[in-house]
């Protein structure tokens, strides 16, 4: 029973900073990440919420290496930034981890394909 109430907070958490991060991305502007579009396509938590694994989708993806960067680069201030929106719900402000959500890239190969 308890695994299932873990797994509702784990939902929960990962809803509330996929929520308040891309705010903080989009409150940045396009400039700060080299004219790019960021957007936080989901997140998901570790088990005892210490670490969040945000995925992100990048457009035009020809900018995906440099936007990484910047990210990797600007993550304990981004990390700052939510401990300010999340620290009232949370004890920990949990890591960041930044992976790259490239299923629009996906869709968009499979939209060359059939285009052929």
């Amino acid at each position: 029973m308890a695994e299932s109430t873990e797994n509702t907070r784990q939902l929960k958490v990962a809803r509330e900073i996929q929520r308040d991060l891309a705010e903080i991305i989009r409150g940045r502007g396009m400039a700060a990440f080299d004219g790019a579009m960021v957007t936080v396509s989901g997140v998901k938590m570790s088990p005892d919420l210490s670490l969040a694994k945000v995925y992100v989708s990048i457009f035009p993806s020809s900018k995906t290496e440099k936007v990484m960067e910047i990210l990797e680069e600007n993550n304990r201030k981004l990390r700052g930034e939510l401990g300010h929106q999340v620290g009232k719900q949370l004890r920990i402000v949990p890591e960041l981890a930044f992976y790259l959500d490239d299923s629009l890239d996906y869709v968009e190969h499979i939209d060359e394909l059939l285009k052929k």
